[in-house]
C-alpha cells in the first residue's frame, strides 16, 4: 500500500510539472486537477477556464455552482479530494477563441489519462462532462452530437458512467430545449452520486 501511494504521489508531482504543451499555452502551464487514490466519484471534465487557471481550483466558476447543484452536493463535498476526483482532458487553460474558450490541447489527456486513471481503482462513478470528455472516454466518432451522447445515459449507467452536457452558463439554450436532463436524468444522477459517496463514509 505504501509503495502505491509513493508511486501516486510521483506521478502527481509529475503532472503538476508539465510543461509538454507549454508554447501553445498563452498563460503557461498550470495544470489544475483534484485526485485521489481514495476518490469514489471521478469527473473528467473538458478543461479549465480563465477563472480557474486563475485560482488554481477546479469548477471555481459559475458553471462549478451549477454542476454542484446538479450533484445535489455542497462545495466542501466537491472539494473533498479523498471522495471525488477531477480531472480534465487538458490539464491547463488553453485559451480563448470567438465565442469561448479553446478545445483541451490533444497532447494531455493521451500522455496522462493511460497513467493515473488505472490508480482511481476506488471509483463507483464516472461522470463524463461535455464533448472532449465524452469522446475521450468512449471513442466516439468525429462529430458526434453531445445531445445524441447524453440520450445514451441509461445504456452507460450500466458501465457506472453518465454523460452529461457542460455545466456551463453558456448551455441554457440547451437545457431549455431538453427538459428530459432536468426531469429524468438528474434525478438518477444525484441519486447515484450519493451512492458512490456513501460507500466511501
Amino acid at each position: 500500500m505504501q509503495g502505491m501511494r509513493s508511486a501516486f504521489d510521483r506521478l502527481l508531482a509529475e503532472i503538476r510539472a508539465c510543461r509538454i504543451c507549454a508554447s501553445h499555452l498563452p498563460l503557461g502551464p498550470r495544470p489544475v486537477l483534484q485526485v485521489s487514490a481514495s476518490a469514489r466519484l471521478l469527473i473528467v471534465s473538458q478543461a479549465p477556464g480563465r477563472k480557474v487557471h486563475d485560482t488554481g481550483i477546479p469548477f471555481n466558476d459559475a458553471s462549478g455552482e451549477r454542476l454542484r447543484d446538479w450533484l445535489g452536493i455542497d462545495r466542501d463535498t466537491f472539494y473533498d479530494a479523498s471522495r471525488i476526483a477531477i480531472v480534465p482532458m487538458g490539464l491547463c487553460f488553453p485559451g480563448t477563441a470567438r465565442g469561448g474558450d479553446l478545445p483541451p490541447r490533444p497532447e494531455c489527456a493521451p500522455n496522462w489519462h493511460p497513467r493515473l486513471l488505472p490508480l482511481l481503482t476506488q471509483v463507483r462513478l464516472t461522470l463524463l462532462i461535455g464533448q472532449y470528455a465524452q469522446a475521450g472516454v468512449l471513442g466516439l466518432p468525429r462529430g458526434t452530437r453531445l445531445t445524441d451522447t447524453v440520450l445514451t445515459w441509461r445504456e452507460q449507467l450500466a458501465h457506472a458512467r453518465l454523460p452529461l452536457p457542460h455545466p456551463s452558463p453558456r448551455n441554457r439554450l440547451w437545457l431549455a430545449r431538453n427538459p428530459w436532463f432536468a426531469e429524468e436524468l438528474l434525478p438518477v444522477l444525484r441519486e447515484r452520486v450519493a451512492e458512490a459517496l456513501s460507500a466511501a463514509d
